[in-house]
């Protein structure tokens, strides 16, 4: 049985209340007030006139905001957050995301996925090639002989139908047709950003096909916590609910093992600076984690923190692995960085909730198929914080 195919779709349409109930373990933080009467505000306006159009749509910025006064910032193009603006232990507000100035820096060549919504495939298929009922699909090769992160015109490259979806939320909607990036099947998506009062960001995908099909969704935002006063993450800690992870070759596909971090520089169970022991991995980190927790529950999985500005991020999600990458392949030359800063080697990181690269081609792996009938749903959220 897939169990990530389980989840009941009901924990998309609840409120993040609802969603406490699912574990005890979830933080308050990250599920209360999602119905209370001072929820986050959502309103929609005219993106500034560089992002201008694309295939045809105009491409709109929609914000959230409560009165903490956090703030998140989503574009209809590629599903991308350009802004999480949260306030450090001394109460500057500053934006923890890395982000471009306009529509022009998300599609220049080498874009390495800012903020985006990624499918229909998030992470990398060996070969750019699976076998489904027999039949071999081929997709298109992005990443060496590989097909990363949905392919060439993934879902962080389209233009989603957005609506507000109550006070505090923002519904994003996109039919994936049959052979799009050579995947099988209508594959209707939902992904719904909600904003709480108590400053969690939490994201809710949803999606049906007509035809058997793997799916995995996920978001590439990368996180600074310093808002930019650090070059890179490395002095930030990182902890991970995970004592096993997925080894890969040189070209980052998976060898099937479920390797223990115990006494490796992959450990990171006790909270740990990135920086320590990156040194001691070839390219640096850019892995998947086997969270220890039940696949399709609700749980906090780990946490990122700046010893500078104070500020904490809590993760928790549904899924069973998270890709930890430390922004490798930023070299300084991207242009059209907000305020024209340089994005250096590790100026950000990524926290990407998801099934296991490569699961379509590896039977060990938790099962990724969307069958006609069934609900995919996966739930992750953000909590902000300072100490």
């Amino acid at each position: 049985m897939d169990i990530n195919l389980r989840v009941l779709p009901a924990l998309l349409l609840a409120g993040s209340a609802m969603l406490a109930s699912c574990n005890s373990n979830t933080s308050a933080r990250q599920v209360e007030g999602s119905n209370a009467t001072d929820s986050a505000a959502i309103s929609q306006e005219a993106a500034p006139a560089s992002y201008g159009n694309y295939d045809g749509q105009e491409i709109r910025q929609y914000t959230l905001k409560n009165a903490a006064g956090t703030t998140v910032k989503i574009l209809n193009y590629g599903g991308i957050i350009t802004d999480i603006i949260t306030a450090d232990k001394n109460g500057e507000k500053g934006n923890v995301v890395l982000s471009y100035d306009d529509l022009a820096g998300y599609q220049q060549k080498g874009q390495p996925y800012f903020g985006a919504l990624i499918g229909r495939y998030a992470n990398r298929i060996a070969q750019a090639k699976f076998k489904l009922d027999g039949k071999e699909y081929p997709l298109a090769a992005n990443d060496h002989a590989n097909t990363l992160h949905g392919g060439i015109k993934g879902f962080d490259k389209v233009v989603w139908n957005a609506e507000q979806a109550g006070d505090s939320s923002l519904r994003l909607t996109y039919l994936s047709k049959d052979g799009e990036e050579g995947y099988p099947g209508n594959l209707q998506t939902s992904i719904t950003y909600t904003l709480t009062p108590a400053n969690a960001l939490q994201i809710q995908y949803q999606a049906t096909t007509d035809k058997p099909t793997p799916i995995n969704l996920t978001n590439h935002t990368y996180f600074n916590l310093s808002a930019g006063k650090d070059s890179t993450i490395l002095g930030q800690e990182l902890s991970l609910k995970a004592s096993r992870y997925t080894p890969v070759n040189d070209q980052l596909i998976p060898d099937g093992r479920l390797q223990p971090v115990k006494g490796t520089p992959m450990d990171f169970t006790n909270p740990k600076k990135i920086g320590a022991e990156i040194a001691q991995v070839k390219g640096g980190y850019d892995h998947n984690w086997v969270l220890d927790k039940k696949e399709g529950v609700l749980e906090t999985i780990g946490s990122l923190y700046d010893p500078n500005s104070g500020r904490l991020m809590e993760v928790a999600t549904t899924e069973p692995g998270i890709q930890f990458y430390t922004g490798n392949f930023l070299d300084g030359t991207l242009t059209h960085t907000r305020d024209g800063k340089k994005y250096v080697q590790h100026a950000g990181l990524c926290l990407e909730t998801q099934h296991f690269p490569d699961s379509p081609n590896q039977p060990a792996f938790p099962k990724v198929i969307l069958k006609p009938g069934e609900t995919y749903t996966q739930t992750t959220v953000y909590t902000f914080s300072t100490k």
